[in-house]
């Protein structure tokens, strides 16, 4: 592993969440130590396979284990990584990503060309993320908010899918010549490759852990241009994500997770449209979530309906923290799913 840092990455530190994915962890952290950053934040998010010792056992003096009380999910632990990052070291770049991404090895080196690129109010950067066998990662598109873009706007609600406003395939390919070509500009991106500035962090705070999984990226993302920072999509500095959590059809597994969805997708839809036009737009959510159940399996669709109902009621009385009778729903669900 680098040992020696570069100076253009000197200024860069990784937050890298986990929870129960020894394997996963096993392959990403050395491909993201060997990317070359100052420092890498490992949240363990009470891990019990293994992770802790695993960690105990690392030697590169990059590396800052976190162990968390309990499994505060993705969300948590992102902002316990970023708050020991802030008052520890204050990085010029915090980097989020999860168990199951890396960067592609000169990543950060690419990035560091486009940090001399970018105007001074920028608060974020997002990769481009790929899957495994080179295909785009549909889940981790950057994109727009389509409530600030009428012509976004239109195009989504006629077109019925999220084309309306993220990024297409042809704004993947790098734009020749220097580094300020090949950026384009964006309001929401996911936590993976997902660079936060100083000046983004000291505007925007932290991400809110409370949020547990799902919506702590296009939430933090809104939150930055709200506080009058732009954010940028890099085609050049690319992540691979190996995720198994979401099919095509966007339909979640384990089920438990369309709970999340749905609930933080209630404050999505709140920060997205607007206190006037929000009724309308969680209307719309509400829809294109209710569609979605035809894709699960035919014996997982009522609790799949039922988790989302549940979820869209917690997400109007802004309920947070991960809740475990929702957890146990689905558990009982999968149970009655594997009887003959």
């Amino acid at each position: 592993m680098t040992q020696d840092i570069p100076p253009e990455k000197s200024r860069i530190a990784a937050v890298l969440v986990t929870y129960n994915r020894l394997d996963r962890l096993r392959e990403t952290l050395p491909r993201l130590l060997d990317s070359g950053p100052a420092r890498v934040v490992v949240v363990d998010n009470a891990a019990t396979d293994g992770t802790a010792e695993f960690l105990a056992a690392q030697t590169d003096p990059r590396v800052k284990t976190l162990t968390m009380p309990e499994n505060c999910g993705g969300a948590g632990g992102f902002e316990a990584g970023m708050d020991w990052l802030i008052a520890e070291e204050e990085p010029d770049w915090v980097l989020l990503l999860d168990d199951d991404a890396w960067p592609e090895k000169e990543a950060l080196t690419i990035f560091a060309e486009t940090v001399a690129a970018l105007p001074p109010d920028t608060g974020a950067v997002a990769a481009a993320v790929y899957s495994p066998d080179g295909s785009l990662a549909e889940m981790n598109r950057p994109g727009y908010n389509p409530f600030w873009h009428p012509r976004m706007l239109w195009a989504t609600l006629t077109r019925g899918n999220r084309a309306g406003f993220k990024q297409p395939d042809k704004a993947y390919i790098p734009a020749s010549g220097p580094a300020e070509n090949r950026l384009i500009e964006i309001d929401t991106a996911s936590f993976v490759g997902f660079f936060v500035s100083r000046a983004g962090w000291r505007k925007a705070g932290l991400p809110e852990g409370g949020l547990f999984i799902y919506g702590d990226d296009i939430l933090y993302s809104l939150r930055l241009r709200r506080s009058g920072l732009r954010m940028f999509f890099d085609p050049a500095t690319r992540f691979v994500h190996d995720c198994g959590s979401m099919d095509q059809n966007f339909v979640y597994h384990p089920l438990w997770k369309i709970y999340y969805h749905c609930r933080n997708g209630v404050d999505i839809a709140r920060a997205s449209a607007g206190p006037l036009i929000f009724p309308l737009a969680l209307a719309w959510y509400v829809v294109i979530w209710a569609r979605r159940a035809r894709h699960a399996a035919p014996a997982e669709r009522p609790a799949y309906r039922r988790l989302m109902w549940i979820g869209i009621r917690d997400g109007l009385l802004r309920r947070r923290g991960r809740v475990d009778e929702v957890h146990r729903m689905a558990a009982a669900q999968a149970e009655m799913g594997r009887k003959p």
